[in-house]
């Protein structure tokens, strides 16, 4: 694709914080390292959708790059997401085929044991994401700057976190009937959190 084309610039687009918040309730992984579950959204450069196909059924989500090309961030659409705004903003965004299905249960295993021997695991929380107003902020140029609090989702929502958590090797969360686990998470989740864009 050349550099200059219509279509790189869409590949770099990213979702602004307003778009994101309209998702309701989701599933956030990010990595151990990051510390802090909006520390991907900060180092993003870019975002596509990705879908595939398991043993439990359709799983979409948006996976966000850092400017060296390496996943930083997932979201993971849940039942009890806003349906028609993931829609609309899955739409906006290039499309990943996701291959990682096809190779299974062994290519899931052989990807979370790389994961944990190179330290860089994922954490997963259920969050609900805000736009925050930033026009009054320090910089003008920010109408918005992304926020988010965790969320105890439906039982039903509770189960395909889980499920999602565990077939993408993610750990540092315990999800229950009356709530997270938050000291079963990394610290720095357990708070509101606020980063610009």
């Amino acid at each position: 694709m050349h550099r200059d084309s219509p279509s790189h610039r869409v590949a770099r687009m990213l979702p602004q914080p307003r778009q994101l918040a309209a998702l309701g309730t989701v599933l956030c992984l990010y990595r151990s390292r990051q510390r802090a579950a909006l520390a991907g959204w900060t180092r993003a450069v870019r975002a596509e959708w990705t879908a595939g196909l398991d043993s439990d059924g359709m799983r979409e989500s948006l996976w966000f790059y850092d400017r060296d090309d390496v996943l930083c961030w997932r979201l993971y659409l849940l039942p009890d997401s806003e349906f028609m705004a993931w829609d609309r903003l899955s739409r906006t965004l290039p499309t990943r085929v996701e291959a990682e299905f096809d190779g299974g249960l062994c290519q899931r295993l052989w990807r979370r044991l790389a994961d944990q021997l190179s330290g860089d695991s994922w954490y997963a929380c259920p969050l609900r994401l805000h736009a925050l107003d930033a026009s009054a902020g320090p910089d003008p140029a920010a109408s918005s700057v992304l926020a988010a609090s965790l969320v105890q989702p439906s039982t039903v929502g509770v189960a395909v976190a889980g499920r999602i958590a565990a077939g993408e090797g993610a750990s540092g969360v315990a999800f229950g009937t009356d709530g997270c686990d938050l000291d079963a998470m990394a610290p720095a989740t357990t708070a509101t959190f606020i980063t610009g864009t």
